[in-house]
């Protein structure tokens, strides 16, 4: 099979790429013996729906405005099956991102997709609007998060927030109080080592009767992972990485001479002293995950 041409690939490089913390006890979490026995009951979906959401709303490290006004909630095989039922409902339109996003948005739209950054055009009301919450390239809330939603709002343009850095970061208020916002997304993929069995949830507003929905009303989900997601909801809460990690973030900054990011995973480089780690955007981000783990000298990386 031919590989995909990633551009801006970074996963070898040391502090390239995003990925969850190897934990050791989460990661020991998931080595358990499980039994799968209750794949067949109608009721796993509704209570990993309902616990993924007390789940969220649980954090003390992080603020929420907006959410109730989304009453509908889907299994999402992570984040992505939601960003691709995003761009199936909203194909007419001109999708737009933030240099800097999440890559997968750019994979999927090149030659299939009218796109643009949103940097290089005004936004029109046949755009939709896909932005991460925390930023994908700083692991804080974007800057212009507030001016662009109310724009959006404005315009009637649809807008897919994706949460997927939730569980890792602190002192976010996530925002979702807009007309504008269809879509919120969570996952557990940039928190636990997860990111193969695919757990996630999204919000909306209405039941349009996507195949999301078709899923969930004809019971065929991702049973395995709804139950792995349920028993990390019972060992760790959302605020655990985040607490775990701060004071090692802390080091590893100081070490490399970059700011800590609301996002634990990552260091900030705004004086371009890493210029190899641009993702785009108007700074370098360093992502902590390999050497929190490893245990690696970073102050000899430099």
């Amino acid at each position: 099979m031919k590989m995909t041409n990633i551009p801006n690939d970074k996963r070898s490089m040391d502090f390239g790429s995003a990925f969850a913390i190897m934990d050791p006890e989460a990661t020991k979490l998931l080595r358990q013996n499980y039994n799968f026995t209750d794949l067949n009951s109608d009721s796993i979906i509704d209570e990993y729906l309902y616990e993924f959401d007390t789940w969220i709303r649980s954090t003390s490290n992080n603020v929420f405005t907006g959410l109730d006004d989304f009453k509908h909630r889907c299994y999402s095989n992570g984040t992505t099956e939601a960003f691709d039922k995003f761009y199936m409902k909203n194909a007419q339109r001109r999708f737009r991102c933030y240099k800097g996003e999440y890559m997968y948005h750019k994979l999927a739209w090149r030659d299939k997709f009218n796109w643009a950054w949103i940097e290089e055009a005004p936004l029109h009301k046949n755009d939709a609007v896909i932005i991460s919450l925390p930023f994908a390239d700083t692991g804080d809330k974007h800057v212009d998060y507030h001016d662009l939603m109310r724009k959006c709002s404005e315009l009637n343009i649809p807008v897919l927030v994706d949460c997927a850095y939730f569980g890792a970061c602190r002192n976010i208020h996530i925002d979702v109080a807009y007309p504008c916002i269809t879509d919120v997304t969570f996952s557990l993929s940039k928190t636990f080592p997860l990111a193969y069995a695919r757990i996630g949830i999204r919000y909306t507003k209405e039941d349009n009767d996507d195949t999301m929905f078709v899923y969930h009303k004809i019971n065929y989900n991702n049973k395995i992972g709804a139950l792995l997601g349920l028993e990390y909801f019972k060992h760790f809460g959302p605020d655990y990485i985040s607490n775990k990690y701060l004071d090692k973030q802390t080091e590893f900054c100081n070490n490399t001479n970059v700011l800590p990011s609301k996002t634990v995973l990552f260091g900030i480089d705004n004086n371009n002293k890493y210029p190899q780690y641009n993702r785009g955007g108007t700074s370098n981000r360093l992502s902590f995950h390999k050497q929190y783990i490893k245990g690696l000298d970073i102050a000899s990386t430099e």
